[in-house]
């Protein structure tokens, strides 16, 4: 059992990480231990390289997004609930891609691994909410669907959501029941 002053510590690591990150994607260890207000040796002792510490950030962040579907989902319809839902994915895209010169291929080869799954599961759920209220048609895939928006974090920030709304368009259904496009 980990101890609550360890996990509040890598709770915090994480949280200076992101920032740290986020102001400057080369942002040293000891930075991130000192923003953190922790010592190098329990940076070190949580997360033993740079390349483990940005893991768990991206970690971190798909188990956020992948817990964010159930709320998504009852505060709105489910088309708005993709749309929302994958605008956050794209931006979850663009992080882990931002920290790509800091990660191996083996990392970003068991990341996606480790986080494909669930990810697809998600779409699912937002995709079979779509399904059963109508507005989604009927043949659209989980698979299908993050492979139309894995282009969307390499698009300019300012046309990720109008190419997102093509494709959100591409899902629906006319109010005859036939299928748009």
């Amino acid at each position: 059992m980990v101890r609550a002053d360890a996990r509040e510590n890598r709770a915090r690591i994480l949280a200076a990480a992101r920032e740290a990150f986020a102001e400057d994607g080369d942002a040293s260890m000891n930075q991130v231990a000192q923003r953190a207000g922790v010592g190098p040796g329990t940076l070190y002792r949580n997360y033993p390289s740079r390349e483990a510490l940005i893991l768990d950030i991206y970690q971190d962040e798909v188990g956020r997004l992948i817990g964010a579907v159930p709320e998504l989902l009852a505060a709105h319809a489910p088309r708005e609930a993709l749309r929302r839902w994958t605008s956050d994915l794209v931006g979850a895209m663009r992080t882990k891609h931002a920290f790509g010169a800091a990660l191996s291929p083996d990392a970003h080869k068991s990341i996606t691994a480790q986080t494909y799954g669930p990810v697809i599961a998600a779409i699912t759920e937002l995709l079979d909410a779509g399904k059963g209220d109508g507005s989604i048609r009927a043949d659209a895939e989980p698979g299908d669907f993050l492979q139309l928006t894995g282009a969307l974090w390499r698009a300019a920030p300012e046309r990720s959501q109008p190419m997102l709304a093509l494709i959100l368009d591409g899902l629906g259904v006319h109010p005859s029941g036939e299928v748009s496009g």
